[in-house]
């Protein structure tokens, strides 16, 4: 049989992990009520994005489920080796018309907020359905990657914004495409370059990842949260043929370059410092400067640093350069776009470099690709979801794994919200005050607010942010 979608995957009782079908028979007996949280655990960066947690609610708890669900679901965990929860599932079907009977609070989206800090909790609301904030892991728990992205993204705009602050005339007009999505092709899966391009747009507007466009339009109503420009790939440069690479440009510029555009030119397909000096800097030179475009070179080859380098350097020597008012070198119609070995460590030495020599960071901008959307996993922040309370014979008891092997996977105990400071702009988790959903306003100390909101309760949305309120957020953040 030939399979045409991914319907396989559309049964919301089967997003999880095969074990959690057993989890409902191994709490201790009368339990009713179970509390989880979400926190990174530390990692790379010491502070978080919080980013993507109304998307993945949206794509994965928003559906009702059906008796046809787990009827499906019954049968695949019997031939599959597990139990199954069938009575439990109907209930959520006969009594909650399908919707899941669980509460997500959560610090709004776009907050930067340091690790080690709760930043979702998730309880059950009804105490037949004790068990499902743990059935639920898996799906919730994918949050961790538009988290990621978004963070790595957002500490890569703290590297650039540093070196345009000290190099640049204008760095709050420079930032927003400084830093380009080249991910979509390097990623896994559609889903991943939706959820993880969205995630960049929090902190830059360029982007070649369409999915990612079409997510911040679909999960936070954002009309156009990214750009791009005409761009040249190697194919359209070699089927020209090296005689005629001259040519190919030529034809860049004939379609594409017009008074105050940009186009971007790829020019390493042979020899990119005769592309600069010859190609560009002298048979194309005059027809470059009368188009009124600023022609962007993109180099793809060697090494990033000595590469970016050079290629400024020679450009330079092509279209000259004027002194900015902070006294670096802003070239001539031309910029350089270098979209080859790019990740947080590259971009700062390419920084780096060029400043020291004395050019403005004006000059740059940056593509990435695998480094932003690929090459990371939920422990490069220790991103996990754990218990840390239960309710059983009525009374809540702290839930919490302390392994002797391994101290960095002390979880949390007890119920839990998030405190932020006003002034300082500091966070604290702290504990909950018996079955209180936020933290009452007269336990709050002065100085101090509840950092959490209530953002889905049973199937439902309760509070949603827009696109642009992200964003302020996340720009207040640094």
């Amino acid at each position: 049989m030939t399979t045409h979608s991914v319907s396989y995957l559309d049964n919301p009782i089967l997003d999880t992990d095969s074990y959690k079908a057993s989890h409902w028979l191994q709490y201790p007996p009368n339990t009713d009520a179970t509390f989880f949280y979400v926190e990174s655990r530390g990692g790379t960066y010491d502070r978080t994005l919080f980013f993507g947690l109304q998307a993945v609610l949206k794509a994965r708890l928003e559906r009702p489920v059906t008796h046809a669900d787990v009827d499906e679901a019954r049968d695949f965990f019997a031939a599959h080796g597990e139990p199954f929860n069938d009575e439990g599932w109907r209930y959520i079907v006969d009594t909650h018309g399908g919707r899941l009977p669980v509460r997500v609070r959560a610090v709004p989206e776009g907050s930067v907020v340091p690790t080690h800090q709760a930043l979702v909790t998730i309880e059950s609301t009804d105490p037949r359905t004790y068990w499902l904030p743990s059935y639920l892991e898996t799906r919730l728990l994918r949050l961790w990657y538009p988290v990621t992205v978004a963070t790595t993204s957002w500490h890569a705009r703290q590297t650039i914004a540093h070196y345009l602050d000290t190099t640049s005339d204008d760095p709050a007009a420079q930032i927003p495409f400084k830093l380009h999505d080249f991910g979509a092709r390097g990623v896994s899966s559609a889903e991943s370059a939706g959820l993880g391009g969205m995630a960049h747009l929090v902190n830059f507007l360029g982007t070649d990842t369409v999915s990612g466009v079409l997510a911040a339009r679909a999960y936070y109503g954002e009309p156009m949260a990214g750009f791009s420009i005409p761009a040249a790939e190697h194919s359209t440069i070699t089927s020209w043929g090296r005689d005629h690479e001259v040519d190919a440009y030529r034809n860049m510029l004939r379609h594409f370059a017009k008074p105050g555009s940009l186009v971007a030119v790829v020019s390493d397909s042979y020899d990119i410092y005769h592309a600069i000096k010859e190609h560009w800097g002298k048979t194309l030179r005059d027809e470059v400067i009368a188009s009124g475009a600023t022609v962007v070179v993109r180099p793809d080859s060697g090494d990033p640093v000595e590469v970016v380098h050079r290629c400024v350097s020679l450009l330079d020597e092509a279209f000259g350069s004027t002194v900015n008012g902070k006294g670096y070198r802003v070239l001539n119609h031309v910029r350089v776009i270098q979209g080859d070995g790019v990740n947080p460590d590259s971009i700062r030495a390419i920084l780096e470099r060029i400043t020291t020599a004395g050019y403005s960071a004006d000059n740059l901008a940056f593509g990435m690709g695998g480094a932003l959307l690929q090459k990371l996993t939920r422990d490069t922040q220790k991103f996990a979801l754990k218990c840390s309370a239960a309710r059983v014979d009525g009374a809540w008891r702290d839930v919490w794994k302390d392994p002797v092997t391994d101290q960095g996977k002390l979880s949390k105990r007890g119920r839990m919200t998030l405190l932020h400071h006003r002034e300082s702009g500091t966070y604290r988790t702290v504990p909950l005050p018996g079955d209180a959903i936020a933290m009452p306003p007269e336990a709050i100390e002065p100085g101090w607010e509840e950092a959490m909101v209530t953002v889905w309760e049973n199937g439902e949305p309760v509070r949603e942010w827009s696109f642009a309120d992200v964003r302020e957020r996340a720009a207040a953040g640094g």
